[in-house]
């Protein structure tokens, strides 16, 4: 399930400093994001798939140590990524 090349770039332009720029954390935290939700609804129809259960838990993980990151640097960048992208901290 993963996201398309036309999605993702929709999110590198949104949240990126140039369209190419993909590493900054705010880009890997809304791809991830991005992910996550699709996962969500696939787990929600199939419950008993516990592989994509094992990656949708790596993918929070992952998001969470990359807001914490983010949370340690500069506070202001992390407040307005968890707003847009309405993650619950």
């Amino acid at each position: 399930m993963p996201i398309s090349k036309e999605q993702k770039q929709v999110l590198v332009t949104k949240f990126g400093k140039s369209e190419k720029d993909s590493g900054t954390p705010e880009v890997q935290i809304a791809i991830l994001t991005s992910r996550i939700n699709e996962l969500s609804g696939h787990l929600k129809s199939n419950m008993k798939d516990n592989h994509s259960r094992n990656g949708l838990l790596r993918m929070v993980g992952k998001r969470r140590k990359l807001l914490d990151y983010l949370h340690r640097k500069d506070v202001g960048r992390y407040k307005k990524i968890i707003q847009e992208l309405e993650i619950r901290k």
